[in-house]
C-alpha cells in the first residue's frame, strides 16, 4: 500500500512538472522536455492521447484547445528549432515590447554548425558566435534587444532602420549609447553611417522620423536656430487635477512646431495633441504644424515660414537658402 501511494505522488509529481512547464512556455512543450523531465516514450503517448494535445510543430505539442496565440507560435517555433536556438530579428523586437504587433513570420537563430528546416510561418537564420548575443534569462530565449534591432535594420530600407531605431530609443527600452556599442562589435552593417547619423539625433532628442526629416531638410540646412526638443512639461489636467507629461516636438522660445506624423502621433493619441495644441494657445505661444506631406514635398517653404514667424517674436538671425535652387522666400497663405 505504501509502494503505491509513492508511485501515486510521483506521478503526480511529474505532472504537476509538464503543467507548470506549459504554464511557463505559453501552453506550449516538446516531446524532449517531457523525456528531460522523466518520461518514457509510451507515458508521452499516453499523454498525448488522454489529452489530445495537437502537435504543431513536429515533436512540438500544444496543450490546449484553439488556435495558439502568437506568443504560443513562438515558443513552438523556438522549441522545434531545438537547444541553443534563440528568437530574433523583429520576432525579439515584439517581445522586447518595441514593436507593437508580433510580425508574420517568426524569427529563430540557430547557430551556423546547425541546420533546421524552416517550417510555415517561420524564418531560420543561422548565426556565427550566438550565444554572445543571447540575453542570459529572457523567457521565451532570444537575442538581446541591440543584436536583434541591427538585424531587423541592415536591410536596404533605411525607413525600416530610422522607424525601429526611434521605436527602441524613445521606448527608453535601450539607449543609443548601447546601440552604438553593439554595432562596434560588428564586422559589417549596410547602414553603418546612417545609424551613426540617427543615434546621434536620437541622443539630442529627435523622438520621430518626422522630426529627424524636419531636422535634415528644414532647419539645419536653412540656418533655423537650433529647436529644444521634446521637452517634458508636468501639468494639472481635467477635473481631478491629476498630473500629466507633455512633449513638445521642437521650441523655438515662444513659438512651437509641432510634427504630426502618424508615427509620433497615432490615431488613438489624436485627443492629446488636441490637448497639448491647446495648451500653446492658453500659454499664448505661437503654433505651427506640419505633417510628412510639408516636410518632405516642400521644406524650403516649411523653413521659409518658421523663419517668417521667429522675425515676427524678435530673431534676429538670417535663414539661408539650402541650395542653388532652394525655393525659399516669403510663405504663400
Amino acid at each position: 500500500m505504501v509502494g503505491r501511494d509513492r508511485r501515486a505522488t510521483a506521478r503526480a509529481t511529474r505532472l504537476d512538472r509538464w503543467q507548470v512547464l506549459a504554464a511557463e512556455q505559453a501552453g506550449v512543450v516538446a516531446r524532449r522536455q517531457l523525456l528531460e523531465l522523466g518520461y518514457g516514450e509510451g507515458q508521452v503517448g499516453a499523454l498525448l492521447d488522454r489529452h489530445r494535445w495537437d502537435a504543431v510543430r513536429p515533436g512540438v505539442y500544444l496543450t490546449f484547445g484553439g488556435e495558439p496565440a502568437p506568443r504560443a507560435k513562438a515558443w513552438a517555433a523556438l522549441l522545434a528549432a531545438g537547444p541553443g536556438a534563440a528568437l530574433g530579428g523583429t520576432t525579439a523586437l515584439w517581445l522586447w515590447g518595441v514593436l507593437p504587433d508580433p510580425p508574420d513570420a517568426v524569427t529563430v537563430c540557430i547557430p551556423d554548425d546547425r541546420h533546421v528546416v524552416a517550417g510555415a510561418g517561420v524564418r531560420v537564420v543561422r548565426r556565427r558566435r550566438l550565444d554572445d548575443v543571447v540575453h542570459p534569462s529572457a523567457s521565451p530565449q532570444r537575442l538581446r534587444l541591440e543584436a536583434a534591432l541591427l538585424d531587423a535594420t541592415d536591410t536596404p530600407s533605411t525607413v525600416t532602420l530610422i522607424d525601429l531605431v526611434l521605436r527602441a530609443t524613445n521606448s527608453r527600452r535601450t539607449t543609443p549609447a548601447r546601440i552604438l556599442l553593439a554595432l562596434a562589435g560588428r564586422n559589417r552593417h549596410r547602414h553603418r553611417a546612417l545609424l551613426h547619423d540617427v543615434l546621434g539625433e536620437a541622443a539630442e532628442g529627435v523622438g520621430s522620423a518626422l522630426e529627424r526629416r524636419y531636422l535634415r531638410t528644414v532647419e539645419r540646412p536653412h540656418g533655423l536656430p537650433r529647436g529644444r526638443r521634446n521637452r517634458q512639461e508636468r501639468r494639472s489636467d481635467g477635473p481631478t487635477g491629476l498630473p500629466r507629461n507633455r512633449y513638445r516636438d521642437v521650441e523655438y522660445g515662444r513659438l512651437v512646431v509641432e510634427l504630426d506624423g502618424l508615427e509620433a502621433h497615432p490615431r488613438w493619441a489624436l485627443h492629446l495633441d488636441r490637448r497639448r495644441d491647446n495648451s500653446a494657445e492658453r500659454s499664448r505661444r505661437r503654433r505651427l504644424g506640419y505633417g510628412w506631406r510639408e516636410v518632405l514635398e516642400d521644406p524650403c517653404w516649411v523653413a521659409a515660414e518658421v523663419a517668417d514667424v521667429l522675425a515676427q517674436e524678435g530673431w534676429s538671425g538670417r535663414p539661408t537658402p539650402c541650395g542653388p535652387v532652394c525655393r525659399f522666400g516669403t510663405p504663400s497663405s
